[in-house]
């Protein structure tokens, strides 16, 4: 009606129609997120703490970046690291060209020095011929290093550049008489795993007193591709064919495939496998150029130049290690080719793994002490230092050459070792040395024997 003001009414709100929410107050909220942090980190806590206890642990490597790896190789991370390692290595190849720096190759090594002892021993190695030419002054010239056996070297070192292309690159090889060294392996509680061991780090003192030589073992299991048996029982199972470093209970040790020229016999003591074999009949195993991560190793391949360690065994029974940077699988079976060696296998790569060290003790029945060792290769290029084996938290498994005075003991009864080199012979000095390899020793006539530190 004119004049009357009417107001419209709004149909109330259905009974289903969704309700405003309720505002949660802050203080509530800030409580709800505080306890999403705390659960959160009672979850993490024994992650934080592992990473944590991995990063402080030297058993883990020298530098944070080589503990994460180990640390994320341990809790599943394997698959990245590997990635991770050769991006890095692919985009920080050693460079090319150039000299290396003075000093590095001892002086004076291209003298022969004649030593005469009354004790037997193998034929000094002949010098190595290099893989570069025009070789340096003193490249590829045997010298000796660590502690000698009766007056006679044990052990020999030498340096060549790697190849023709990384010319400022020094690679380290060090031969080691078998007939005046007696090997051991000592396992650890990370490589291999489980224990307790008869021979674990640290080096006893017991034990310091013949020490002349320690070096790296094999890659990690289950990347060895193979297998390990110490102490009288299988710690992971042998695999035919591998590579397999085999050391014998009279001491003795030899390089081989796993099934062919290699068995298990009542006088092995210990078996570490790692991979395949690069050398075998004195030549690099066909087809290296065409590596495959089976064959060579998930961390890296074969087509990366790393620093790379090797062991081989030459046709009178010596043991040559082989280590340095800027290794390819093949420059590597190819130094260790010119060393000698007629079967020889990789070991462990990587610069914080590579280490081989010779103790030089001032008296022949002196203690083998970090102080009295020397590195093949100086810091930073073999990380490790003299120390390493000595301390209770080195956790992987490692070998030691120890002297040996009575190295002509005959092997056990039932031996069934191979031959290093097929049963080839030499002659030295009046001394007739058979080439046995793994599980029997060398016999000599007369106990005389004349040595020298060859330049060619």
């Amino acid at each position: 009606m004119y004049g009357m003001v009417t107001t419209e009414r709004r149909p109330a709100p259905a009974d289903d129609a969704p309700s405003p929410r309720p505002r949660i107050p802050r203080r509530v909220r800030r409580r709800r997120i505080l306890i999403l942090l705390a659960a959160l980190l009672v979850v993490l806590t024994p992650v934080w703490w592992s990473l944590g206890t991995a990063l402080t642990n030297p058993a883990f490597g020298t530098s944070l970046a080589a503990r994460f790896a180990e640390w994320a190789r341990d809790h599943g991370g394997a698959p990245i690291v590997r990635w991770a390692e050769k991006e890095w290595y692919s985009h920080h190849q050693p460079p090319k060209g150039g000299t290396p720096r003075s000093g590095v190759i001892p002086a004076g090594s291209k003298k022969t020095t004649p030593v005469v002892a009354s004790g037997p021993g193998l034929p000094a190695p002949k010098r190595i011929v290099p893989p570069v030419s025009p070789a340096l002054p003193g490249e590829g010239t045997w010298t000796p290093a660590g502690r000698t056996v009766d007056g006679v070297p044990a052990i020999y070192e030498a340096f060549v550049r790697p190849d023709p292309v990384h010319t400022s690159l020094l690679v380290g090889i060090a031969w080691m008489d078998t007939k005046l060294l007696k090997t051991t392996l000592y396992s650890g509680n990370q490589i291999p795993g489980g224990g307790p061991y008869t021979n674990t780090a640290p080096i006893p003192n017991s034990a310091a007193q013949s020490l002349a030589a320690a070096f790296n073992a094999g890659f990690r299991f289950p990347t060895a591709n193979g297998g390990y048996y110490t102490d009288g029982h299988t710690v992971i199972p042998l695999r035919t064919g591998a590579a397999s470093f085999v050391v014998y209970g009279n001491g003795s040790a030899t390089v081989g495939a796993w099934g062919s020229s290699v068995t298990m016999t009542p006088n092995v003591v210990s078996v570490r496998q790692n991979l395949d074999l690069l050398v075998t009949g004195g030549k690099p195993v066909p087809g290296l150029n065409q590596t495959t991560n089976s064959a060579w190793g998930l961390t890296l391949g074969g087509g990366v130049f790393v620093p790379r360690s090797g062991i081989g065994v030459t046709a009178d029974g010596a043991l040559v290690y082989v280590g340095g940077p800027g290794l390819s699988i093949t420059t590597l079976a190819d130094l260790l080719v010119r060393a000698g060696a007629v079967r020889g296998m990789e070991l462990d790569i990587n610069q914080t793994w590579v280490n081989y060290v010779a103790y030089a003790p001032s008296t022949p029945a002196g203690a083998a002490t970090p102080t009295n060792g020397k590195d093949l290769l100086p810091q930073p290029t073999m990380s490790g230092t003299p120390s390493r084996y000595f301390q209770s938290w080195w956790q992987r498994d490692f070998f030691t050459m120890s002297a040996d005075p009575n190295g002509t003991a005959l092997p056990p009864n039932g031996s069934s070792a191979p031959s290093a080199g097929s049963g080839s012979t030499s002659t030295t000095s009046g001394s007739t040395h058979t080439a046995t390899g793994g599980g029997q020793r060398s016999t000599s006539k007369g106990r005389s024997a004349t040595r020298s530190s060859r330049s060619g």
